[in-house]
């Protein structure tokens, strides 16, 4: 790792759907920062092969296999980080999915794992590691500790096709800002990430079935839909969407607990 600022020096962070895309640079972002990373992901083989990569460039990491939706899995993937770096002092939940589909088309049975996965994740990751962010340190101060939640800027509007996800990712904010509130006392604070059009698999994906559904050419629903809206024609990266997480989870207040923060070229503006 870099010999840079590495303000996270001796904390500990678990990453969820960290094998791949945003999760990926995030990872490798707080490792750079110093973080030891534990990498959560349903894929266990990538999770592993993500904190070798880190390893081999002079980080910390572990990989841990983990279905977010699953109590027991994420209460046993937990367990293991704070064993394995003793405690956890940064969750970023960030394991999510996309399903498009207009409301009258979206199968019941996909509503329940958007939301199983993007709000249970989110819900029982923070369960887990809270136990370990407000224990006191030696000296009888909080131990505390940031947790992050990956929304969109589909947290603060909609779009069509997007029902169940926009209802996640409007829900994470709600959660956010209850645990702003009730952690407060214990030194633990909140935050929501919300990333414009990042292109990363998941969106690569999204593009003929937009096209498809909106009537429109897949070049139309890049420049128009996934693009139209920003300043500069560009997407946002994973590199816009880690460095932001990466300074939330240094700052050294809790100034901007309970907040969501839009990472998205001027696609959305708050």
């Amino acid at each position: 790792m870099s010999p840079q600022t590495r303000a996270l020096e001796g904390q500990a962070a678990l990453v969820t759907g960290a094998a791949s895309g945003i999760g990926k640079e995030i990872a490798f972002e707080l490792a750079r920062a110093g973080a030891a990373v534990a990498i959560a992901d349903l894929n266990a083989q990538g999770a592993q092969a993500v904190a070798a990569e880190i390893e081999a460039s002079g980080g910390k990491a572990i990989g841990i296999a983990m279905d977010v939706t699953d109590e027991a899995a994420v209460d046993a993937g937990v367990a293991r980080a704070a064993e394995a770096f003793g405690g956890v002092d940064i969750l970023v939940s960030n394991a999510g999915i996309q399903i498009v589909n207009p409301i009258e088309q979206f199968a019941y049975a996909d509503w329940k794992k958007m939301l199983a996965i993007h709000l249970d994740g989110a819900f029982l990751t923070t369960k887990a590691v809270l136990p370990h962010m407000y224990g006191k340190k030696a000296d009888g101060t909080n131990r505390g500790g940031t947790v992050i939640y990956m929304g969109s800027v589909h947290s603060h509007l909609a779009s069509p096709l997007k029902s169940a996800y926009v209802t996640a990712k409007h829900g994470l904010l709600g959660l956010s800002r209850t645990l702003a509130k009730e952690g407060a006392k214990h030194g633990v604070r909140s935050h929501v990430v919300c990333p414009g059009f990042v292109r990363t698999p998941l969106v690569d994906k999204q593009i003929p079935e937009q096209a498809k559904e909106l009537g429109i050419s897949e070049a139309d629903v890049v420049s128009k839909v996934m693009l139209g809206n920003t300043v500069d024609g560009i997407f946002t990266t994973v590199e816009d969407v880690a460095q932001t997480v990466r300074f939330l989870a240094e700052f050294p207040t809790a100034a901007f607990t309970g907040q969501s923060f839009v990472v998205s070229h001027g696609w959305h503006m708050q």
